[in-house]
């Protein structure tokens, strides 16, 4: 039987909840075979495509789509520099669709080739945020109501949004927060929700690198006593050190990975066991081949996984981590953003939320379509989100 070979390579750009959205289809020699994939890196989503189009789909052509590691292998090293988040989010756009035309030749859903369910559903956590506590309180309650017990507290977003900013005159524009404001107001805002809701509910919290290493050091014992599930990405990247300076005074849980792009990042995080979860943004890294390594490697350190999982994943990346999560026995939970009426038209087979877990479908490979006319709909716009462009109150460009 001659091998099933790679015949056409497309790149669907389209944003139905206007947030840009990567998916690479991968066509195949066999009538009516082909896979899906996520490759979605909304700030440099033109460059992602461009990479698909003019570097990968000329390399894949041909190929056997079944030799996955070693598509995904040479394809890596094919560019010789390597392991940054563009050619990561091509590659992976790939990496992901071959996995679920497997799932497909194979006939079934791809948990099962994982290893089978190790769960039948993810825990999944919510973003709750207010401009005050009150009004907090007010969005955890809806979100209590509608059956989620992990619940992300923020407060005004990322850095907290504070009016009284001391800026300088001719001050440039972007998204101004004040670090140390923001830092005191998240004891008193974990303090108001536990008095509200008790310890019943487990909180998660982002700093989402808003402070520099000392002051998140600082907030991680402050926390403490109101037990967080985890404090998620308390330090950027280049600063990963200072986790053993966390780990030393206190034992808030760790979360840490969302702009991981080489392994080289988490390795040393994982050896020396100075975070509990894992969550980077599995195309950000290459897609669903490195991100089950880098789950079976969490496991033997005692970290769990929790998947990036926010807008600006496509329902195709979704759906790539909540079959790593059924089938992954470290699984820790699973962030999720509402798929809107739009997203699940243009993308049917969606995984659905009940009661706070999210469920698989049994369909072959990832469970999930693309209707691609529907798609065209929705353009993509070439505009930069708002909170990229962070700035504290003497006007100084810092990590959104």
């Amino acid at each position: 039987m001659s091998p099933i070979t790679i015949r056409d390579v497309k790149t669907i750009l389209t944003a139905p909840q206007n947030i840009n959205l990567v998916v690479v289809k991968v066509e195949t020699s066999e009538p009516g075979l082909y896979g899906l994939g996520c490759a979605t890196f909304t700030q440099r989503y033109l460059a992602v495509a461009e990479a698909v189009e003019q570097y990968l789909k000329p390399f894949l052509i041909g190929k056997d789509v079944s030799r996955i590691e070693d598509l995904w292998q040479s394809a890596m090293v094919s560019s010789y520099w390597r392991n940054g988040p563009v050619l990561n989010n091509a590659l992976s756009g790939v990496d992901m669709a071959l996995w679920d035309i497997k799932g497909k030749t194979a006939n079934l859903p791809l948990y099962e080739l994982f290893g089978g369910k190790c769960r039948e559903a993810a825990a999944v956590y919510r973003h709750a945020d207010g401009r005050d506590v009150q009004e907090l309180e007010q969005s955890v309650g809806a979100l209590k109501e509608q059956g989620y017990r992990f619940i992300r507290c923020q407060m005004g977003g990322y850095g907290g949004k504070h009016t009284n900013l001391h800026k300088p005159e001719g001050a440039l524009h972007g998204a101004y927060y004040d670090p140390q404001a923001y830092a005191r107001s998240v004891p008193r805002m974990l303090e108001h929700i536990r008095n509200r809701f008790g310890f019943e509910l487990e909180l998660l919290h982002d700093i989402h690198e808003r402070l520099v290493p000392i002051d998140a050091v600082r907030l991680a014992k402050d926390v403490e006593p109101y037990r967080l599930f985890f404090l998620e990405d308390a330090l950027a990247p280049e600063h990963i050190d200072y986790f053993h300076m966390i780990r030393s005074q206190c034992a808030t849980p760790l979360a840490m990975g969302e702009l991981f792009v080489h392994p080289m990042e988490w390795t040393p995080l994982i050896a020396n066991r100075l975070i509990d979860f894992i969550r980077v943004h599995i195309s950000a890294i290459g897609g669903i081949t490195p991100s089950r390594k880098l789950a079976t490697v969490c496991e033997a350190f005692g970290i769990r996984t929790a998947w990036h999982g926010p807008g600006d994943v496509s329902p195709v990346g979704h759906a790539a981590n909540v079959h790593l999560d059924i089938s992954s026995h470290n699984f820790g939970v699973q962030e999720w953003t509402p798929l809107g009426e739009e997203l699940q038209a243009v993308f049917p087979g969606c995984p659905q939320v009940k009661d706070g877990y999210v469920y698989p479908n049994d369909k072959p490979g990832l469970g999930i379509d693309l209707d691609e006319k529907l798609a065209e709909r929705y353009p993509c716009t070439n505009k930069l989100p708002e909170w990229t462009l962070a700035r504290t109150p003497d006007g100084t460009s810092v990590r959104p």
